[in-house]
């Protein structure tokens, strides 16, 4: 399954790394909050590990 590109800026819909395809570079986001700029124009980024939770 392909994995959507999130544009910089736009809301991380969950928390987690995440990273601009290619790049080895990985960034944490928090679920609601921006993402930040990428390091060229017309770049995105795709989720690589979502963050778990322990319950309890």
């Amino acid at each position: 399954m392909a994995r959507k590109t999130l544009p910089p800026g736009t809301p991380a819909p969950s928390s987690g790394q995440y990273k601009v395809p290619g790049s080895k570079t990985e960034i944490t986001a928090i679920a609601g909050k921006p993402l930040p700029p990428t390091p060229s124009k017309g770049q995105g980024y795709v989720q690589v590990d979502r963050t778990k939770h322990k319950n309890g």
